[in-house]
């Protein structure tokens, strides 16, 4: 984890971009937000910018633009190949999710699809849905956007201060001690995002 961190701070600003908008964008068009960390990428994004690897509006406008464009690439793919999709062995294992993702849909309508990209899950399929659901785009992308701006900056926003503490570290205890500090954060924050997607459920509110 050192190793990786150490890498991905160190990388020229270019790769950071492409890494970051390409895992954002992947893990909502391509449903593989159950692999893919792009909540995680956006928040070492904001890192990275805090630490003046890269800028902060740069890794902004890329996590919302790809996290927009991901999440409408993922409701055309829903409109058009939707039942196909459900019989995906990956997505079948989550059956019961997902039915209760289409019955939060269904409740909610076009606020689902803002809620839905606060969990991992959610995020990786409720695009889909909606396309399946037949919901109107013109309904989706309002919608969408402001589920991308808000998450979007939310995520980086939190990467950008983590970099502060990693930068107050580094001054007091040297590159080493920040280095494991920011890993500490990462991992906390991680298990505590895996605990969050055990316990969430759409059904529930």
């Amino acid at each position: 984890m050192n190793t990786l961190i150490e890498q991905v701070l160190g990388a020229p600003a270019w790769v950071v971009y492409a890494v970051v908008g390409l895992v954002v964008f992947a893990e909502d068009a391509l449903f593989v937000g159950f692999v893919l960390p792009g909540e995680t990428l956006a928040i070492l994004g904001g890192v990275t910018a805090s630490l003046g690897h890269t800028h902060l509006t740069a890794v902004l406008a890329i996590v919302v633009v790809a996290a927009i464009v991901g999440d409408s690439v993922g409701y055309e793919i829903g409109r058009h190949a939707g039942p196909r999709l459900l019989r995906l062995p990956l997505l079948r294992r989550h059956a019961g999710r997902l039915e209760d993702a289409q019955g939060v849909l269904r409740r909610r309508g076009g606020p689902a699809v803002f809620l839905g990209r606060w969990t991992a899950f959610f995020r990786a399929v409720m695009p889909a849905l909606a396309g399946l659901s037949q919901m109107r785009y013109r309904t989706f992308l309002p919608w969408n956007m402001l589920g991308g701006l808000a998450w979007g900056g939310a995520a980086v926003t939190a990467g950008f201060i983590a970099g502060e503490s990693y930068r107050r570290v580094e001054k007091v205890l040297g590159p080493g001690a920040a280095v494991a500090a920011l890993v500490v954060v990462l991992v906390a924050a991680g298990v505590w995002h895996l605990r969050r997607r055990r316990r969430s459920s759409p059904a529930a509110s």
